[in-house]
């Protein structure tokens, strides 16, 4: 939704549902840990009537574990957090799912795969960021390939193939084939999704999934 027209956030919201998105990804950045102020989880909670999605709640913020609890409440589906946005990252998944959602670990170009394998029972999603968070419109970082496939294998071997790898930055119908081969199982467009403006939507997310495009419901 960083792509979106943030004037209208609640059109957009159900313009991008109707043209078939599973999920809506939400930033939110701090101006602290990242260089760039977002949202809260008022506007997360504006947002939720508007749509059945799940949302996809990426905390770019410092510290985090005060605020999970309010983002929860505002209707987070799934939390996501850095390793370096608290001391102690196994406990703050822990509470995200004691809250009731699931718990996402971010992985910033610079973090290393290492810091989850011990503990990776305690992880539903993990977020490989393909530009350095804080800015939409970045272009995607090959080096990161090599990121995914060896959190896909980490997660295989510890007999996790249900673990969701997800992507972004960059991602285009180009990269999007990339990041499905080196094992990504989610996807998160901003400006690849959302050009054109909502005539376009349904379009845009066909070519990211590498499917034909299909006519707007009307």
């Amino acid at each position: 939704m960083l792509s979106a027209d943030f004037s209208r956030l609640g059109e957009e919201a159900r313009a991008i549902a109707a043209a078939g998105a599973d999920w809506l990804h939400l930033d939110v950045m701090d101006g602290h840990f990242v260089p760039n102020i977002t949202i809260g989880p008022d506007v997360i909670r504006a947002l939720r009537p508007h749509v059945t999605l799940p949302f996809d709640v990426h905390l770019m913020i410092a510290p985090a574990d005060p605020y999970l609890e309010a983002f929860r409440d505002a209707g987070a589906d799934i939390i996501s957090i850095h390793p370096e946005a608290g001391p102690h990252l196994n406990r703050s998944l822990q509470r995200i799912r004691q809250l009731g959602a699931r718990a996402g670990v971010v992985f910033n170009p610079s973090t290393s795969p290492e810091v989850v394998r011990y503990m990776l029972d305690d992880i539903d999603l993990m977020l490989v960021m393909s530009i350095n968070p804080g800015f939409g419109g970045q272009s995607f970082m090959p080096s990161q390939l090599k990121k995914i496939e060896a959190l896909r294998a980490m997660a295989d071997a510890a007999g996790r193939p249900d673990m969701i790898i997800e992507v972004d930055g960059g991602v285009n119908a180009d990269t999007a084939r990339q990041c499905i081969a080196a094992g990504a199982t989610a996807l998160v467009a901003g400006t690849a999704a959302f050009r054109g403006g909502p005539a376009a939507y349904r379009a845009n997310i066909a070519a990211l999934r590498g499917e034909p495009a299909t006519p707007a419901l009307t």
